[in-house]
């Protein structure tokens, strides 16, 4: 029921190996603080429903809505549960460095367990339970339609909030909250019969049940999930992957994990990197990890392991003055690139693509644009009728560790006859 995400990065530096540290203004205090309010302001609202819907019950004799009342007092405990566990989640110590943020999950599944007790008990009362019938007023039943909105509007602010503050046990109230909604209609339809003559309570109070073994699987399952740390979401993996593939200097991401722990998230990623130089391989994994940040947010560790990729293949990107083929004199205004991927062991070419230059015609600082738009394709080789030693864009495909050659070569044929013979 809850999506569950984390925020900060750990750096540390290791051969072969990088994390990083950090938080973003979601994981700041004020953030936990607005939790906090909220969760204070849920058992504030429980503790009123539960008194009304009690007075109600015994003006009406209702067993549906006395069932909705005991709802709403193991709501009670639910929301003091969700305060302690989100006072206790963000701490850490040396027995728990890595924090305490399971214990948010925790509290959601035993929000389960209380509500799988609710409907034991509502549904006891509804089989063998005495339900008297006592004379009422209509102002009962329009107290109840009254009560009908508040769960709704709450809840789904809490969600909200929840979301926000990526906390899965304010996410949790706030759906119970809103699952609270059926049950409110449920009794208000028994009362609306009860007031015409209709026997429905009982039957009100076994689909109350119903209702309340729902909402409590759903937590359960979502709570263990992350208590046994299942992996996140396939699309969460996704933007993690895509972040990473976006920095130049990545040649391949071998492996990507992650799981939640309460509100936060944690990523261990295995990337190929084509530069060799360990200094710039860190720089280059302190970017990625900001890159994920900024993807996904909450994100609580990210550990890097990157080394160099043995090279099988290469991925030539030539500079080319026309369709035909002709090398291009001048790297920036270069209406054409050909890329062409070039097996090493096999000595042949695999494949060839050529691509219009969309910043050929800038006035100004077109060559470090078209740098950065080949980078895009992760060429390992630049080849040009110009040298771009020593210039702006030599300098930007050098840092992603992209060679850069001039040749003498007239057309792309003889580049490739080049690549063959070498």
């Amino acid at each position: 029921m809850r999506s569950v995400y984390g925020n900060t990065t750990e750096k540390k530096e290791a051969v072969g190996v990088a994390a990083g540290t950090g938080k973003d203004m979601k994981g700041t205090k004020d953030g936990a603080d607005s939790v906090t309010r909220l969760a204070l302001l849920s058992l504030l609202l429980n503790l009123t429903l539960v008194g009304i819907k009690l007075s109600l019950s015994y003006l009406s004799g209702s067993l549906a809505l006395r069932a909705d009342a005991v709802h709403s007092l193991v709501d009670v405990f639910g929301s003091v549960a969700l305060i302690l566990g989100i006072y206790i989640s963000g701490r850490k110590s040396k027995s728990f460095p890595y924090g305490l943020y399971k214990v948010e999950n925790l509290v959601a599944v035993v929000i389960s367990l209380l509500l799988f007790l609710t409907a034991y008990e509502i549904a006891v009362d509804a089989v063998v339970g005495a339900s008297p019938h006592v004379p009422y007023g209509g102002w009962v039943l329009m107290a109840v339609a009254a009560i009908v909105p508040v769960p709704l509007l709450f809840g789904t602010y809490e969600m909200k909030v929840g979301k926000m503050f990526n906390s899965p046990s304010l996410v949790a109230d706030g759906r119970q909250f809103r699952a609270d909604v059926l049950t409110e209609l449920v009794v208000f339809a028994a009362l609306a019969g009860q007031w015409f003559g209709l026997p429905l309570d009982r039957i009100a109070a076994a689909i109350i049940a119903v209702l309340i073994i729902k909402a409590g699987w759903e937590i359960l399952v979502s709570g263990m999930r992350v208590l046994l740390d299942a992996s996140i979401d396939a699309a969460t993996l996704k933007k993690i992957k895509d972040a990473i593939e976006a920095n130049p200097e990545v040649s391949a991401v071998e492996e990507l994990m992650g799981r939640n722990s309460g509100r936060y998230l944690f990523v261990e990623a295995k990337v190929s990197f084509r530069i060799t130089d360990l200094a710039r391989a860190h720089l280059a994994s302190q970017r990625i990890e900001r890159d994920i940040r900024e993807a996904v947010p909450n994100v609580d560790r990210v550990l890097i392991h990157y080394e160099p990729r043995p090279k099988t293949r290469l991925r030539y990107a030539v500079a080319l003055a026309d369709l035909e083929g002709k090398v291009s004199s001048h790297f920036g205004e270069s209406p054409y690139f050909a890329f062409v991927d070039f097996n090493l062991k096999e000595r042949e070419v695999e494949g060839q693509t050529i691509i219009a230059n969309p910043y050929k015609d800038m006035e100004k600082g077109k060559g470090l644009k078209v740098a950065g738009f080949l980078l895009t394709s992760k060429p390992d080789v630049v080849v040009a009728g110009e040298g771009l030693v020593g210039k702006g864009p030599g300098y930007a495909l050098a840092e992603a560790g992209v060679e850069t050659v001039e040749t003498e070569a007239g057309t792309l044929r003889e580049v490739v006859g080049e690549m063959e013979g070498s």
